[in-house]
């Protein structure tokens, strides 16, 4: 078998690790002193920032944050960001916060380094020039987006588009467990699900699976599914929190190299027009999406269920994931997030245009089937 297998250079692991930040950066950025700290108000406000902010400072950096993220980024908030980088003089970027944080860091790195222009950065490896020294500290167990070379960007009213190129790994990715005590047990419950999502479409994509991406999909899916209920339970729980951050690192890691199908494409659209958050829109579809793949990827989907020690059968995965997701009290229909019958078209026809997605999908996916999956969750 022939396939390639990417990841970041370096990942450090470490309760506290934000805290002491300057220490862990690669010994070629030792001329770095304007530090530019891409993050949302929310965490700002809370102080998760503070640790690293501190440690730069103390260590003679001139930083600027720009706190102005928000979920699934726009265009306009990823090019202010990247003018104010410019205009700062940036020589490093560090992205500290969930998945559109770290996506909107990604791209900063590259904008605020370069001329060229954003639209024509979208799809995969499109993006030109040289990127400033990159630092990505997620602050939830979910989106990997610490370890993919991917950023998803929403462009207009209900579009998502994305921009895949290896210039967009970090030279380093820093996971302290510390920073998502915090976290809601209902964002908990919701960025789990989305890593493990990432495992189950990394293992069963239909272009780039290999053994490396399926070895870490089944070790991600195993640790999260032994440890989401536990931290939703329990938001305390170190031990869980840090197992959790890890294996949705890993999960990273398949689904950067063995790209994630139709559930992201289904999910995108209820991103964009409804402003669900990410890792909710991929739990809602996720059901339905596995039951209409469930007759061609019937082997694969019993192959994970055996690995979470079930009845080695796609229908017993499936149940899982819906139990898992009912016992955490997240939302799991559609209606409960705004949506309705009149809206199901549309979404059906947007989630149509993701076909960089859809191409990985086990099965072909159709606009009826679509339709259908939303339909089975409304």
């Amino acid at each position: 078998m022939a396939f390639e297998f990417r990841s970041v250079p370096a990942i450090h692991v470490e309760t506290g690790a934000a805290n002491k930040i300057v220490g862990l950066l690669p010994t070629h950025f030792a001329g770095q002193k304007r530090a530019f700290l891409v993050t949302d108000q929310v965490l700002l406000d809370l102080g998760v920032v503070d640790g690293a902010l501190a440690d730069l400072e103390e260590n003679g950096f001139d930083v600027r944050v720009y706190s102005d993220v928000v979920p699934d980024p726009s265009d306009n908030v990823i090019l202010a960001a990247a003018a104010k980088a410019k205009q700062f003089g940036a020589d490093l970027v560090i992205g500290l916060g969930g998945g559109s944080s770290m996506d909107t860091a990604k791209l900063v790195a590259i904008l605020a380094n370069s001329d060229q222009p954003l639209e024509s950065m979208y799809g995969v490896e499109q993006v030109t020039g040289v990127r400033l020294p990159l630092v990505l500290v997620p602050t939830t167990a979910g989106t990997g987006s610490e370890v993919t070379p991917i950023s998803v960007v929403t462009v207009g009213e209900t579009s998502k588009m994305g921009v895949s190129s290896s210039i967009l790994y970090p030279d380093i990715a820093i996971l302290d467990a510390s920073l998502t005590l915090g976290l809601p047990a209902a964002t908990t419950a919701a960025t789990g699900i989305d890593a493990m999502v990432h495992a189950i479409e990394a293992y069963t994509s239909r272009l780039k699976k290999n053994p490396i991406s399926d070895q870490l999909a089944c070790t991600a899916l195993q640790a999260l599914h032994a440890n989401i209920e536990r931290v939703c339970t329990d938001g305390s729980d170190a031990e869980a929190r840090e197992a959790m951050l890890l294996a949705s690192m890993q999960a990273g890691q398949a689904f950067a190299n063995a790209p994630v199908a139709a559930v992201h494409a289904l999910a995108y659209p209820l991103g964009a027009t409804f402003h669900v958050a990410h890792g909710l829109s991929n739990s809602l579809v996720l059901p339905s999406v596995l039951a209409f793949n469930a007759d061609m990827a019937s082997a694969a989907y019993a192959e994970l269920a055996g690995v979470i020690g079930l009845p080695a059968n796609g229908h017993a995965l499936i149940d899982e994931l819906t139990r898992i997701a009912d016992s955490t009290g997240i939302e799991t229909r559609l209606s409960q997030v705004g949506v309705t019958e009149h809206d199901l078209p549309q979404l059906a026809e947007d989630a149509m245009k993701i076909e960089r997605l859809l191409v990985n999908n086990p099965k072909a996916m159709t606009y009826d089937a679509a339709l259908a999956c939303y339909q089975a969750v409304l």
